[in-house]
Order: structure tokens, then C-alpha cells, then sequence
């Protein structure tokens, strides 16, 4: 069973707290994103990387000067929704490895809210840039979700609609392995939407690469390999997360590299996307 929250937010993180006996005096939030030089993508979520990257703090990151007991992590899971990694207790700063850009903590695994890893989606506050916060002001968050730990459904071709996050997810989350099956069984023709600028990519998947192949890719690289969007890349590594990814057409694994060629060419000038958008040819 999956409880979700309305926008005015009836189960706030404060309802949860006390559920759950929380003392939140005791209690740090830190919300992660996925970064070039830190937590890259789904495959890194493992509990050995996310201890190594959470214990290293930089001098002037706003945790505190006695950080609490508890570490809360979160991983951003598309737009303000924020999903629960899992804890650490916190056992002080290791002085003698301080370096003058960096604070090392002795973080240990702990069981604490173990249950609700992977489940518990949050919404963060509209100052996402503020990525660490005392969980005294975080109790009018509203609980998004807490979900069963349950394969998500596909929606269909048609109906498939990524944030540049989500397809990290699709592309290493157990969840999905459905998703995976069926994208990698056709080819396509997709598209590639960048939310900030409104600009517009069409790619094509053939052979034996197919749609999976081919946004794995993406996941990985945040570009694929295109011109245009590794320029993107290189201007801001962070700009990848406003590209949203959908498909326009599906084709069966026999069908002819001219025919979905075609395609491709028939989308890039309906949609203007050589003139205006993100396609080189």
C-alpha cells in the first residue's frame, strides 16, 4: 500500500516523527543530488559510496559546528521529491583528518528507520539548495509516499515520461526491472526535452543497442555522445537534470535500419528540431 499526501500536506514529517518515537533534537537531514564529483548516478547508491561521500564534509557546509547524533539521507527522486537512503549515527569529527577544505566524521550504519529505506519519500522545502537541515525545521514537510517495496508498473510506451533522475533509476532500480524488459525489446524513435530552455532532441535506438541500450547511455553520460547536449554538459555538469525523455515511436526488433531512419527524419522536421532545437544533422 502506497500513502501519498495532498499539496496542503495532511502527513507532514513532524506526524511521522512522532509515529515512529523520533527524538528530532537528535536528528540531521541531508538531501543529495546527483553530481559529476559525488553520488553519479543509481549505481552508486551502494552503502559503501554513500558512507564515503556523506562522512567528508567541506569546512563551510552548513551542518553545524557539533553536528546531531542521527544522519537522515536523502537522494533527490525528481523534482523537490526526496527518498530515504538510510541512516547514520554519528560519532564526532575525526580531528587529525581534517584538511583546510574538508571535515571527516566517524559515521556508523545504523538500524534506525531501516524499514522505511527506500520507501519514505518527502518533500523537500522550496530551498532545495539548501541540502542540510536540523530536523526541527523540517516538520512541516509532507510525506509524498511510503511505498511497499514493490516493482513499479510500466505505463507504457506511450505513456513514459522521465526526469533526467528517474532514468537513473529506471536503468539500475530493481523496481524497474519490468520497464527494462520492455525497452529493451524495441527500437525507436525518442526525444529529448530540456525543461529549461524548451529545446528539443530526437535520437533514434536501432539495432541491437535498442531504446535501453541507448538511454543507458544517457544515465551514465547525461549527453549520449551528442554534440549539442555535451556541449551542455560542459558549460554545467548539473544542466543534464532538466533533460526529460519520452518516446515518440516504438518499432519491433525487425524492422529495417531505413524505415526507422525515416522516422527519425520525418520527427526532426515536424518538430523544427535541426532549426530551433538540439539536433546537428
Amino acid at each position: 500500500m502506497t500513502l501519498t499526501t495532498s499539496a496542503a500536506g495532511k502527513l507532514t514529517l513532524g506526524n511521522f516523527f512522532d509515529a515512529t518515537g523520533v527524538d528530532s533534537s537528535q536528528v540531521l537531514l541531508l538531501r543529495h543530488t546527483y553530481t559529476a564529483d559525488g553520488l553519479t548516478g543509481p549505481s552508486d547508491l551502494t552503502p559503501e559510496k554513500i558512507h564515503e561521500y556523506v562522512r567528508l564534509q567541506g569546512i563551510d557546509n552548513k551542518i553545524g559546528r557539533t553536528p546531531p547524533f542521527i544522519w537522515m539521507n536523502f537522494i533527490a527522486a525528481g523534482g523537490r521529491r526526496s527518498r530515504f537512503l538510510g541512516a547514520y549515527e554519528n560519532h564526532g569529527e575525526i580531528v587529525h583528518e581534517r584538511t583546510p577544505t574538508l571535515r571527516c566524521f566517524d559515521l556508523r550504519p545504523t538500524q534506525f528507520l531501516a524499514s522505511f529505506q527506500g520507501r519514505l519519500v518527502i518533500e523537500w522545502s522550496k530551498d532545495a539548495v539548501n541540502w542540510a537541515k536540523s530536523a526541527k525545521n523540517t516538520m512541516s514537510f509532507p510525506i509524498m509516499e511510503i511505498s511497499d517495496p514493490r516493482p513499479e508498473p510500466f505505463p507504457g510506451f506511450d505513456q513514459l515520461l522521465l526526469t533526467f533522475n528517474e532514468l537513473q533509476s529506471v536503468v539500475e532500480d530493481s523496481r524497474y526491472d519490468h520497464w527494462r524488459q520492455a525497452l529493451g525489446s524495441v527500437q525507436g524513435i525518442y526525444l529529448i526535452a530540456d525543461t529549461k530552455t524548451g529545446r528539443l532532441y530526437v535520437g533514434k535506438a536501432d539495432g541491437a543497442e535498442r531504446i535501453l541500450g541507448r538511454w543507458s547511455n544517457y544515465a551514465k553520460t547525461g549527453h549520449g555522445g551528442n554534440v549539442a547536449l555535451r556541449e551542455l554538459s560542459e558549460l554545467d555538469l548539473t544542466h543534464r537534470e532538466h533533460f526529460q525523455f519520452s518516446i515518440l515511436r516504438v518499432f519491433g526488433p525487425g524492422a529495417s535500419t531505413m524505415e526507422i531512419d525515416a522516422s527519425e527524419n520525418h520527427y526532426k522536421r515536424a518538430l523544427l528540431t535541426r532549426k530551433f532545437g538540439l539536433n546537428r544533422n
